[in-house]
């Protein structure tokens, strides 16, 4: 499950050219890679995400920081906040609002059916983007400049969404796909300085957890009782993000230090009706 996600598209200038070959080899590691940074004369260090920092997840509008949060996720076209900001890029489909421009400006890089028709993410109205072989490296060009602008905002960290797009492509598209090009675009996020989190996908877990990724961000595992991958893999690095209350109170009975939060499926931001957000009751003495 993903949330509503705001923020149009912008048009992109002047496309950077392609620094590595889509399907190399994820960067050398040093043996502890959650609790390295990465940093070579070329690019500069990628900050851990904190463990335990409080959250708050902005993808519907921006809010005030509440108070005792570092960790703030919020769309690529807005402000960074927080002492560890989260850059949110749709990296593997289309915001409903950039449809057109997607199909106008990369009609090659929509993944279609064989008839021709996009494919669609039905619950979200999201149209899937084309990340096989054939179309990675475009896409790759496309993707780049946003990660980049991320870290030139200000951004600690990168939040990648709809890595999981293969569980709902009609078999076109699979889970080595997914893999291949996370991969690629964790490389340009490192290079940036940028931190890249894991989106759902539980069962990419230990293809990704410390090689590509650094940290995950992950959707209602209180709900679903897969918290507990994602903790280990990722030595505690992980945002937690419930949009039920059983959710909320299951996630909060074994990982009440890592803070879960609960948020209104909508996101909207606080003053707004609908506007939720909870974490877990404080512990009784």
């Amino acid at each position: 499950m993903r949330s509503v996600r705001a923020g149009a598209v912008r048009a992109i200038v002047g496309v950077a050219s392609v620094l590595c070959a889509l399907g190399c080899a994820p960067a050398a590691q040093d043996a502890d890679p959650v609790e390295a940074t990465r940093a070579s004369p070329a690019h500069p260090a990628v900050r851990p995400l904190p463990r335990g920092a409080g959250v708050d997840y902005q993808l519907g509008g921006t809010s005030a920081v509440p108070p005792g949060v570092a960790v703030v996720v919020r769309d690529r076209t807005d402000q960074p906040a927080g002492a560890y900001p989260v850059c949110y890029v749709n990296a593997f489909q289309a915001q409903p609002d950039a449809t057109d421009w997607w199909l106008e400006e990369h009609p090659g890089l929509v993944l279609r059916h064989p008839g021709g028709t996009p494919v669609v993410d039905d619950a979200w109205d999201e149209t899937l983007l084309d990340i096989r072989p054939h179309a990675r490296r475009e896409l790759l060009a496309v993707l780049e400049p946003w990660l980049e602008s991320c870290a030139a905002a200000g951004f600690a960290a990168v939040e990648l969404d709809n890595l999981d797009s293969w569980t709902r492509s009609d078999g076109l598209l699979t889970a080595d796909d997914a893999v291949s090009f996370v991969t690629a675009l964790a490389d340009v996020a490192h290079q940036a300085g940028l931190a890249v989190g894991q989106k759902n996908a539980v069962e990419l877990t230990d293809r990704l957890a410390g090689t590509v990724t650094d940290f995950a961000v992950v959707e209602e595992c209180g709900r679903y009782a897969e918290c507990g991958p994602f903790v280990e893999a990722y030595d505690g690095r992980v945002v937690l993000v419930e949009y039920g209350e059983a959710g909320l109170t299951a996630a909060c009975t074994t990982w009440a230090d890592l803070r879960p939060v609960r948020r209104d499926l909508d996101l909207v931001p606080a003053g707004e009706p609908g506007y939720v957000r909870r974490e877990c009751p404080a512990p009784t003495r």
